[in-house]
């Protein structure tokens, strides 16, 4: 019985390893697109600023967009593909990837040993909520994905700064207490005046009210062919161990 058991387990294990989404061999320039989102020229961009940083720090940066997950786990692939292409430097591990997932509307930063210091996973969400999502939100993928290298590279720099986004998040944290104070407001307010009208005609009347909040929608994604930037860009030799942060759009 144990045998079965045993015999069942491996199966399944094999049948997950072999519906696993397959990882590219290798990058096809410091930004690999398989979605037809990007232009040439958005690339190039994107590329020159990525290379010019490298030239500067030594660490490197390295974006994939892909049209699916097709079941597969985001992190699990996001960690096979840092295995894979092993950005960053051996020995300094200074490596990042940006994996943009379209159709799915997920997208991850994938930071290495080396970067996690600068890097640490809350910065790595905050980058996520503050500059990528709401540029994605809005079919901006260039600009997003420009904003989020930018934010990558100061933030290894010890330059990024997120102020204006958390001036915003701390109102909305009041907005609960607000409407709660509100509705105690008019329930003490009616609750007065039916006990005004009550005291002067002998009969009351009932208060009702009613309200709801709702929010949120879809955002369309698409695919197409791929283009890649064209040059012999490749990873260093950098580990990784899944630092790094998660987000949607």
């Amino acid at each position: 019985m144990k045998r079965f058991f045993l015999l069942v387990f491996v199966f399944v294990l094999l049948g997950a390893t072999a519906h696993s989404l397959e990882v590219p061999d290798r990058p096809e320039g410091r930004v690999t697109d398989r979605t037809g989102t990007l232009t040439r020229d958005q690339i190039k961009a994107l590329d020159q600023k990525m290379a010019a940083f490298e030239r500067e720090t030594s660490n490197q940066v390295a974006v994939l967009l892909i049209p699916s997950l097709e079941g597969d786990s985001l992190e699990d692939y996001s960690i096979r593909l840092a295995e894979k292409w092993k950005i960053g430097q051996q020995g300094r591990n200074n490596g990042a990837i940006l994996l943009i997932v379209k159709n799915d509307r997920k997208l991850r930063i994938e930071v290495g040993y080396g970067l996690e210091g600068a890097l640490p996973d809350a910065l790595s969400g905050t980058i996520i909520r503050n500059e990528i999502a709401p540029r994605f939100k809005a079919e901006q993928f260039y600009q997003g994905i420009d904003a989020g290298v930018n934010a990558l590279i100061a933030a290894t720099k010890g330059e990024y700064k997120a102020g204006p986004k958390k001036k915003r998040s701390q109102m909305e944290a009041w907005i609960p207490f607000l409407i709660v104070g509100a509705f105690v407001f008019f329930f003490i307010l009616a609750a007065s005046q039916t006990r005004r009208r009550h005291y002067h005609s002998g009969s009351s009347r009932g208060w009702t009210s009613g309200g709801g909040f709702f929010g949120g929608g879809p955002f369309l994604g698409g695919s197409g062919g791929w283009s890649s930037g064209g040059d012999s860009f490749s990873g260093g030799g950098g580990s990784f161990g899944g630092g790094g942060a998660s987000g949607t759009w």
